[in-house]
């Protein structure tokens, strides 16, 4: 079973009635097939698990569903490196970095940032790297910079967080500040005061939104 085999599979059960409802959701930045994620999850359940026996990320077959129009395709490749992330090595992160920027939007690099984190947790290292993108030009560098270590808890390294949250404050942009307020919110399930005490010090400076998001739990 090849991993191409699942680009066939896609384009034969693509259902333009389904597709428009879809790209209007996307507020029409992507075309789409018309397939919805319970179908592409069976599609990833049939492949992936096959893939993951060789170890090795098939960084061509990426490219392949990057470069394709379709919507889905890049849902593919960004769940495809999600089931495959224990092998990332460090020479990955500008691979991914590519990704993050080209045909960027919340749906793919949500997906991403995840990928991204477990990288920088087994390499920490790549911390300094990640604290450059947390004052990058495009958003959406910024917004895996600031959620990379969700669901973390207690490993969470918070003197990086705390840095790209305030690399990030003062903020007019809805994606970046939503994203301080789900790295706030998610932490705060596990070290609320600390979470509560960074409000009370930066407010002036955070967004209504990101409080109101950081302080779900408190």
């Amino acid at each position: 079973m090849s991993l191409v085999d699942i680009l066939e599979e896609l384009e034969a059960a693509k259902d333009p009635h389904k597709a428009g409802p879809m790209e209007a959701y996307m507020r029409h930045q992507f075309p789409f097939l018309g397939i919805a994620g319970p179908e592409r999850n069976a599609l990833y359940k049939k492949y992936f698990p096959s893939a993951k026996k060789i170890k090795v990320i098939d960084w061509d077959f990426v490219d392949t569903c990057w470069e394709k129009d379709a919507r889905e395709y890049q849902y593919v490749a960004a769940n495809y490196l999600k089931a495959m992330q224990s092998y990332l090595t460090e020479s990955d992160l500008p691979k991914l970095e590519h990704l993050v920027v080209t045909k960027s939007w919340w749906d793919t690099v949500d997906i991403l940032d995840r990928v991204v984190g477990n990288l920088v947790y087994d390499k920490p290292e790549l911390g300094e790297i990640i604290l450059q993108w947390s004052l990058s030009d495009n958003i959406w560098l910024r917004r895996v910079a600031i959620d990379h270590q969700l669901l973390r808890k207690e490993k969470t390294d918070v003197h990086l967080m705390e840095k790209i949250l305030l690399n990030n404050l003062d903020q007019t942009e809805f994606f970046i500040n939503k994203a301080i307020g789900w790295a706030l919110r998610d932490y705060s399930k596990t070290n609320p005061d600390w979470v509560a005490s960074f409000i009370e010090k930066n407010k002036e400076r955070m967004a209504e939104l990101s409080i109101k998001e950081a302080s779900k739990y408190l």
